[in-house]
């Protein structure tokens, strides 16, 4: 594991279009969140304890936004040759133990990875109705082995600020998480070298 903090891609940059697979062998695309009131995408990994860290208080979360309007969708993008652990199966055998309450999608060809400029899991990218990026970086302070609570107070705020029509804070602190495994020869001209 590679300690990696994630790219800020520039805000109001256009959500990318993505077209894969849940774990259920359904496809799922961006237009499918049409007429939500916000959208996160999330870079996510099973194996990664960034994520593993804050994925209950993840799943509490949607739950409460999606109520209000806000759509959410986990994109998986590691090369399952060195971490078969994130493939599909593993995937959808942790969904159904978490119940996890969003499409969790395998980007194969790691193509969402790159149109997003994913760098690590976990990885949020936070669009308003018209699919422009409003917020993108951390969940909040809590990582593993330190004593921060797991409580969303970054995506929460961004995600308030949209709903009652704001714009959110134009501070924003990075995510930070295991770096992306890409596939030996995928490995984007941008993304941090180890």
């Amino acid at each position: 594991m590679v300690r990696t903090e994630s790219t800020m891609l520039p805000l109001g940059t256009s959500a990318a279009d993505f077209d894969l697979s849940d774990t259920q062998g359904l496809r799922v695309r961006l237009a499918d969140f049409a007429g939500s009131r916000a959208l996160v995408v999330m870079f996510l990994s099973n194996h990664c304890p960034y994520v593993k860290h804050v994925l209950d208080g993840l799943v509490a979360l949607v739950r409460e936004y999606q109520v209000r309007g806000v759509a959410f969708v986990a994109i998986a993008s590691n090369d399952v040759g060195t971490h078969p652990q994130d493939g599909p199966a593993e995937m959808a055998a942790l969904v159904r133990e978490k119940q996890l309450p969003y499409p969790y999608l395998f980007d194969a060809e790691q193509a969402a990875a790159r149109a997003y400029r994913a760098a690590c899991t976990p990885d949020f990218f936070v669009f308003d109705a018209a699919r422009k990026l409003a917020y993108r970086g951390q969940m909040d302070s809590a990582r593993p082995g330190n004593d921060k609570a797991v409580d969303g107070s970054d995506l929460r705020a961004a995600l308030d600020a949209l709903l009652a029509g704001r714009t959110p804070a134009a501070t924003q602190r990075p995510s930070m998480g295991c770096n992306i495994k890409w596939t030996p020869g995928r490995e984007p001209e941008w993304f941090p070298k180890a």
